[in-house]
């Protein structure tokens, strides 16, 4: 009886984890709020572009090339040392950010987000901070995350579509069951897809440029996952289009889930080490010991974008010393509390006013917005279904204003109705 018992929560917990992307809402807010931090990170950074990672950096792209060829890193600036290489590749990379943050061919896009983070980080490796290691890190992890379910111009695709199944069945005899529908529209949605097959040619062809001319870096990880993302990638427009209810697409479903849920888990757990690395690491110094460690760095002329407003926090010392020691004590505790949902949620919205303080204060703003992205993998779904609801709703109240004209009989104002949007389901971009 226990061993049949056993059996069903396994085979439920496996067709669970298979069957479906867990945390859609989770993995959108992390592809929004990376994206945009990365997207405004370099807008303020345009006009230095050159000089911090082009031809007039003070590490030279010499010197860069000898510290790429020992670290074997990949970067797509060590293609060519001229300046409209450059600035393509910082195009490229302001692009890829502006798409992937409203979702428009998220398989791809986030791809092309990877390779300019890469680019642009690797090429001066000596400008970063904390939080450009995080965008290092979850710009890999965003290309294996099905981070386009909800709130994207993808997910909108796929529902105009959807609706154009079922609708195209109605003069028809009796519909079947909605799968049947949505699987129409899909295909509908294949079809009618040219930007989609137009990318996956161009980025095939840098690929296998790329490839040839050993362009990808000294490690073998880059290349073999660039390549298996491409042929995937085709084969599930092909499946997409020829055979979408087969046990091919069925077979993609599942890998791609797979693939999704554990990098989900590798965020999260990216996350508790972070916070239980820094955590312990302050343990063991004297100045957080006695709690004044956030006393100094109020003092530093570096980390003081509001000057007046550091020195009323610094001079109170029962401030600093409740902010030191709480700082300490949320890092630690957060990743115990992962079992228990209601402190879970206490900390969270700790961690994330703490950086907020960090933004405001010391003026790391990137480095903040950075983290607080990372943490809303912890965010309960109701809270963003919520809040992707209230959006709609102010989407919703300020276009649908209607329009007088002048002149106009009131009877046609009083047919005239509000022009709600039908997107279907919590909508933000689009």
């Amino acid at each position: 009886m226990i061993t049949s018992t056993f059996d069903r929560k396994l085979a439920r917990g496996i067709q669970r984890i298979t069957s479906s992307a867990l945390g859609p809402y989770q993995s959108a807010v992390i592809r929004i709020g990376f994206s945009t931090t990365y997207l405004l990170f370099l807008l303020r950074e345009l006009p230095n572009r050159h000089e911090m990672y082009g031809p007039d950096a003070p590490w030279r792209w010499d010197m860069a090339q000898q510290l790429i060829s020992g670290n074997r890193a990949f970067t797509t600036l060590m293609w060519s040392d001229s300046t409209v290489w450059f600035e393509a590749v910082y195009a490229v990379a302001l692009l890829s950010a502006v798409l992937l943050m409203v979702g428009w061919h998220t398989r791809a896009t986030s791809v092309l987000f990877m390779v300019g983070v890469l680019s642009l980080q690797n090429r001066s490796i000596f400008l970063g901070d904390g939080g450009d290691n995080v965008i290092h890190l979850m710009a890999i992890y965003l290309v294996l995350t099905r981070c386009g379910q909800v709130w994207s111009l993808d997910a909108r695709r796929a529902a105009r579509a959807g609706r154009a199944g079922r609708v195209s069945r109605a003069p028809g005899p009796p519909a079947g069951p909605d799968v049947d529908a949505d699987v129409e529209g899909q295909r509908r949605s294949v079809r009618g897809d040219v930007a989609g097959p137009v990318l996956w040619v161009v980025l095939g062809l840098v690929l296998t440029v790329a490839t040839v001319t050993d362009g990808l870096g000294g490690t073998l990880w880059l290349p073999v996952l660039f390549w298996l993302l491409w042929v995937g990638h085709g084969a599930w427009w092909v499946v997409n289009r020829r055979a979408p209810e087969s046990e091919a697409r069925t077979l993609l479903d599942v890998i791609a889930n797979l693939a999704h849920n554990a990098t989900l888990v590798v965020i999260a757990a990216e996350v508790c080490v972070i916070y239980a690395t820094a955590g312990w690491y302050k343990i063991q110094g004297s100045r957080w010991q006695d709690g004044t460690a956030l006393h100094y760095p109020l003092k530093l002329d570096y980390f003081t974008p509001w000057p007046g407003l550091s020195d009323i926090l610094a001079s109170s010392g029962v401030m600093v010393m409740l902010l030191t020691y709480g700082t300490v004590i949320v890092q630690v505790a957060f990743p115990f509390t992962l079992f228990n949902r209601r402190v879970k949620n206490v900390l969270l919205v700790a961690m994330m006013c703490e950086h907020a303080g960090i933004a405001l204060l010391l003026g790391l703003p990137f480095f903040s917005m950075a983290m607080i992205a990372a943490d809303s993998v912890f965010l309960p779904t109701v809270f963003l279904v919520w809040f992707g609801g209230r959006v709609t709703l102010g989407r919703e109240l300020l276009f649908s204003r209607r329009v007088k004209v002048p002149g106009q009989r009131r009877a046609a104002d009083d047919e005239e109705a509000p022009q709600h949007s039908d997107d279907g389901g919590h909508t933000l971009v689009g």
